[in-house]
């Protein structure tokens, strides 16, 4: 397939989606209040558009705070883990535990602790972006090649120097694979707490249609969303591309 086409397939697939969408709905005569069709939507998103934008900026800050909280900590404990077996072995089965609660069920906690508003957003955001990013850096630390490893220590280096010239070198694809993982699934955990404990943001906005039965604000609120989350994620894999390219054969797709 040709480069060119490869381009434009994403965008293809796209429109011959919505027109499918937009004419099962009008074939099978489906009110809006059950499916919208996308040309309802389009109008909600003109018509809500101020409020629309004002609850999209708050929720793509919230998300990028706890996103970036994730990254600070998320690297450090990832190095600690995949270098230490005293670390890995004492905090890998507790993240494990923690990670396997629905962070829906946290929620309520937070808002005691912090009161509703962008804290606990910002907060559930974090930890649910938090874990792929250990576990992906804690990955790559762990799959270093021992004869590298032997090698470098024969040569008089010392356990930090080899965890500094060649473990944070070969976490690093790891690390910046995890975000493009990451910033998808901080999105989840802000809309999450929107819904739950908040004034603003998308997820408040949406709760607030789904209690007017205003579908088509609903599905307008989650076409913004996935427009946050792709453009996202597309800034994170430029990142990733221009950061750990070289190992990638063939570059990054």
């Amino acid at each position: 397939m040709s480069p060119l086409m490869l381009t434009l397939m994403p965008w293809l697939v796209t429109i011959g989606f919505l027109l499918v969408w937009e004419f099962s709905v009008w074939a099978l005569d489906v009110a809006k209040f059950i499916l919208p069709a996308p040309s309802v939507i389009f109008g909600a998103i003109v018509q809500y558009w101020p409020a629309i934008w004002s609850n999209s900026l708050q929720t793509l800050y919230t998300t990028l705070l706890g996103f970036g909280l994730a990254i600070v900590f998320g690297l450090g404990l990832g190095l600690a883990i995949g270098w230490s077996k005293a670390v890995y072995a004492g905090l890998y089965p507790l993240m494990i535990g923690f990670n396997a609660i629905p962070k829906v069920a946290v929620v309520p906690i937070l808002v005691i602790w912090m009161g509703i508003g962008t804290g606990p957003a910002v907060v559930t955001a974090f930890l649910i972006a938090f874990f792929p990013i250990v576990v992906n850096v804690a990955t790559g630390l762990a799959t270093i090649e021992p004869e590298s490893e032997d090698v470098l220590r024969a040569l008089g280096a010392s356990k930090l120097d080899v965890m500094w010239k060649v473990g944070i070198p070969r976490s690093m694809p790891y690390f910046f694979g995890s975000l493009k993982i990451a910033i998808t699934l901080a999105f989840v955990g802000s809309v999450i707490a929107e819904t739950i404990a908040a004034n603003s943001g998308l997820g408040h906005l949406m709760l607030a249609a789904q209690s007017q039965f205003n579908v088509p604000l609903v599905f307008a609120g989650l076409v913004m969303l996935a427009i946050e989350g792709i453009a996202m994620y597309a800034v994170m894999a430029w990142i990733e591309g221009r950061t750990t390219g070289w190992a990638h054969r063939g570059g990054v797709a």
